[in-house]
C-alpha cells in the first residue's frame, strides 16, 4: 500500500484517537474543539474525511459498537503508530500562518478607534480563560500540553499588548 501524503489534519487526528486510544468521528471533533482549537483549529468536516483518508490508507481501524447507534470506533494500526511517531520526531519548522482577521482589517484601512477596543477585549477575554484553565488543570496537564497552553497565554498577552498599542496610537502620533 502506497504511503498516503498526511497533512497537519492528518497527524492532528491520529493524534487524538492515539491520545483516546479510540475513538468515533464524532469523539475526534469534540476532543479537538475542547483541547487544540485554540491554536489549531480544523473544520468537523475535515476531520470525517481525514478519518475516512486514514481508513482508507491502513492507518486506521475500525470496529462497529453493536449497543446504542452502531457507532464506528477507530483505532490506530501499527502504521498509523509508526508514521504518528515519525512525525513527532521530525523537527521540521514550517513558519507561522498568522491567521488574524484585526490584523487584515487593519492592513486595509478599517478604523482603529473601533477596532481596537474589541480586538483588546476578545483577546483579553481569551488570556483570562487560558489563566484560569492553567490555574484549575496545569498541574493534571502533559509537559507538551502545559507548554501549548503556556504558548496561549503568552499569545494572548502579545495580542492584548499589540491592540492596546494600536488604540494608544493617536496619543504616540501627538509625541512626535
Amino acid at each position: 500500500m502506497a504511503e498516503p501524503r498526511l497533512t497537519t489534519s492528518s497527524y492532528l487526528v491520529l493524534g487524538v484517537i492515539d491520545k483516546l486510544g479510540e475513538a468515533s468521528a464524532y469523539d475526534v471533533k469534540v476532543e479537538a474543539g475542547r483541547t487544540v482549537a485554540p491554536f489549531w483549529s480544523v473544520p468537523h468536516a475535515q476531520v470525517y474525511a481525514q478519518c475516512d483518508r486514514l481508513l482508507g490508507a491502513g492507518l486506521l481501524t475500525q470496529v462497529r459498537q453493536e449497543s446504542g447507534r452502531n457507532r464506528r470506533v477507530l483505532e490506530l494500526t501499527d502504521r498509523g503508530r509508526r508514521a504518528l511517531r515519525q512525525w513527532l520526531a521530525d523537527p521540521e519548522f514550517v513558519p507561522v500562518e498568522a491567521r488574524e482577521r484585526g490584523i487584515l482589517k487593519l492592513w486595509f484601512g478599517a478604523r482603529p478607534e473601533l477596532l481596537a477596543p474589541v480586538q483588546l477585549a476578545e483577546h483579553e477575554r481569551t488570556l483570562g480563560e487560558y489563566e484560569e484553565l492553567e490555574r484549575d488543570v496545569g498541574e493534571l496537564l502533559t509537559p507538551g500540553q502545559r507548554e501549548a497552553l503556556e504558548f496561549g497565554i503568552r499569545y494572548e498577552r502579545m495580542m492584548a499588548d499589540f491592540w492596546d498599542w494600536v488604540r494608544h496610537r493617536d496619543e504616540r502620533a501627538e509625541d512626535r
